[in-house]
């Protein structure tokens, strides 16, 4: 929220501005981030791999969409394997983890070069990076978190991206290490039991994807997101050149309401409600501001912050939908802190989400939720 909206909302005056010349209250001052306030989307194109044939789904026009409606940011999580040469119809072996395919990854640079005509950012990011990935649909050939060949195939895959784009503005693009780090014993079990990456293991395997990075720019913006699959700040990365990456997904029987890939029995979960009661728990704001708080702390530590993944799944009525992303990017915003829907079409999206309830506004062919993008551009 801005600095008059407050003002307006709240009937408050700015301090010195009372009829009587004397300060009679001050806006609440937002901490300081060292991350842009960045607002946009995720764009999936390569982030299931392997697509057959392969192409993106973005468009030029698409991301002049995004740019004439207000949005200035784009995160691309990549599964690795999508710009890898190797044969399809098995699972990868450790040797060709390091077959680069010079055609697929110039596919990735086409989003990135429209993004960039557009004053666009670009958060590149492996959603799937050797030896790990928060799903577990497909079969990894070794572990990030126990194996060191793992981990110097996932120091190779940024040393490569870093002298891709070794002349590019840190203004232009930065690179989000790995999507939602969590802990498995078993890297392909779904059963397996997963835990918090531990904090020093984590250090050591982002310093080293930082030191090839910064070998190629020393500039370069690096982006870690939080532990836990994204939901804990790290501690042990502060004093490192290394920012950090939110999500605004609690709670997630809001966020994924009867989403099949991340609940057990989906079409048996309680109607969310917001504010109010979701079965047994109370949904309200006091919690969301709970869960920020230690992303605040961080940012009171000098650490860079951004929600680098929020959003709904299209089953959650979108009364709730509306009333609970209020405010989260209400939360957000009053921190400094940008956000990044998932995604731009599609199930999350403003275009083409597949809503019951929601009366769309016919936009170039595509279906737009127009109040979802009301509600993004007014923070």
């Amino acid at each position: 929220m801005n600095r008059r909206s407050f003002v307006k909302n709240t009937g408050l005056l700015l301090a010195g501005a009372s009829i009587t010349g004397v300060a009679r209250c001050t806006d609440p001052v937002p901490p300081k981030n060292k991350l842009p306030k960045w607002k946009g989307f995720n764009l999936l194109d390569f982030f299931i791999p392997d697509p057959v044939p392969f192409q993106h789904a973005t468009t030029e026009a698409h991301i002049q969409w995004m740019h004439d409606w207000g949005f200035d940011f784009i995160r691309l999580p990549v599964s690795y394997p999508t710009y890898l040469k190797f044969d399809r119809s098995r699972n990868i072996t450790p040797e060709e983890v390091y077959q680069i395919d010079e055609k697929r990854v110039a596919a990735i640079d086409t989003i990135i070069h429209w993004a960039h005509k557009y004053n666009m950012h670009v958060s590149l990011n492996l959603h799937r990076a050797p030896g790990y990935c928060i799903n577990t649909m497909f079969h990894e050939p070794f572990n990030l978190w126990k194996e060191e060949a793992a981990q110097k195939a996932f120091y190779y895959h940024w040393g490569m991206w870093a002298k891709r784009y070794k002349n590019v503005s840190s203004k232009l693009i930065s690179f989000d290490l790995v999507n939602e780090p969590a802990f498995r014993n078993d890297i392909n079990d779904p059963t397996a039991h997963t835990s918090a990456v531990p904090g020093e293991l984590y250090r050591k395997i982002a310093k080293g994807a930082m030191d090839v990075i910064h070998k190629e720019n020393p500039d370069f913006l690096i982006i870690a997101d939080g532990n836990s699959g994204g939901t804990d700040p790290v501690p042990e990365l502060i004093g490192l050149p290394i920012q950090q990456s939110c999500r605004g997904y609690t709670p997630f029987s809001i966020s994924h309401y009867k989403a099949p890939w991340a609940n057990p029995d989906p079409e048996h979960m309680p109607v969310p409600q917001w504010p109010g009661k979701t079965g047994n728990d109370e949904t309200n704001r006091s919690l969301l501001e709970k869960y920020y708080q230690p992303w605040k702390a961080l940012l009171a530590k000098g650490v860079g912050v951004h929600c680098g993944e929020c959003g709904c799944f299209s089953k959650t009525p979108h009364t709730v939908f509306l009333a609970w992303f209020n405010d989260v990017l209400d939360i957000l915003s009053k921190n400094n802190i940008g956000f990044a829907l998932w995604n731009f079409i599609g199930d999350f999206g403003v275009l083409d989400s597949n809503r019951s309830d929601v009366v769309y506004e016919n936009w170039k062919g595509h279906k737009l939720d127009r109040k979802l993008l009301k509600l993004m551009q007014k923070f």
